[in-house]
């Protein structure tokens, strides 16, 4: 039986109808057409679903829709959604996005956006986070380029640009 679950995504109100078991991933894709989460193995191992539910990093494949009812969830779509000034010119990228383009922080770029997540996760907890805390959260994402020295760069940089 499906249930209506009211809940913020990326600073905007939104509703949806749907079965409260289905992966916020799906609803997120599916019903609001926000296709820069990823999906990846389905089981919440791999992290390309990452996603912030008030502001704490969740595997969106493995989370019940029901479960973000009232809370505000953020997607790589909302960290930097500050339209263009003009025609010629793109948005702002927010510092942890522009620390991994800086960084080429990425080969295929499947795994970036749940990298991107959860680097900013791991700034708002840890400002100034050590090799060793970068690599704790990042653990459970996977590069299938292994591309995690250039990662870790970019984590430093964003840090250091008060990402």
């Amino acid at each position: 039986m499906d249930a209506t679950i009211n809940f913020t995504v990326n600073g905007r109100q939104r509703t949806v109808t749907v079965d409260p078991q289905r992966p916020l991933l799906d609803v997120l894709r599916e019903e609001l057409q926000l296709t820069g989460t990823k999906y990846g193995c389905g089981e919440g191992r791999c992290g390309a679903c990452t996603v912030l539910v008030d502001g704490k990093r969740v595997r969106s494949c493995i989370t019940p829709a029901a479960s973000v009812a009232g809370k505000e969830v953020l997607t790589i779509e909302g960290l930097a959604p500050s339209k263009p000034p003009s025609a010629t010119e793109g948005a702002a990228l927010h510092p942890v996005q522009a620390a991994f383009l800086a960084e080429r922080a990425f080969q295929c770029g499947y795994c970036t956006p749940g990298m991107i997540m959860t680097t900013v996760a791991l700034l708002q907890e840890t400002p100034h986070p050590t090799d060793e805390q970068i690599l704790t959260a990042v653990n459970g994402n996977l590069c299938r380029c292994c591309d995690y020295p250039r990662i870790l760069k970019a984590v430093h940089r964003a840090a250091e640009a008060g990402g």
